[in-house]
């Protein structure tokens, strides 16, 4: 009996550090000192958990366009900051002010994102001045 309980319990911490694993602190994935501002025009919006994404077609120094995933908060949190998935009807061109990823790819996490129409958004799904997350 002692086993089974022992096995049980061991079963139901595994199981419930799943989504410990599927989450991350902003410091894990991207770099607070390489701040990055994007313009460029929306491909697509993922409205999903735990983090949105947006992703931009922008162009680099030399003209070529590469497509950015940017990072954001959760559709809840997104929603009580006054976004709804409707705002982002693609084509839109977006100003994405932000942080790189550590690993160089063309992600970043998004901070803000600003509208043509002068609309402006806190977008941030981590903050690097929040010290919590680290």
């Amino acid at each position: 009996m002692r086993t089974l309980s022992a096995a049980v319990v061991g079963i139901a911490l595994l199981w419930a550090s799943v989504p410990l694993a599927a989450h991350h602190s902003f410091a894990a994935e991207f770099d607070e000192n390489k701040p990055v501002t994007l313009r460029g025009t929306l491909t697509k919006m993922a409205w999903t958990n735990p983090h949105g994404w947006l992703y931009v077609d922008v162009k680099d120094a030399d003209g070529k366009v590469v497509n950015w995933a940017i990072e954001a908060g959760g559709p809840n949190a997104l929603i009580r900051r006054g976004l709804r998935a409707t705002d982002f009807p693609i084509g839109s061109e977006l100003i994405i002010d932000g942080y790189r990823a550590k690993n160089g790819s063309p992600t970043a996490n998004g901070k803000t994102v600003k509208f043509t129409d002068g609309r402006n958004f806190f977008l941030g799904s981590g903050d690097p001045d929040n010290k919590a997350e680290r």
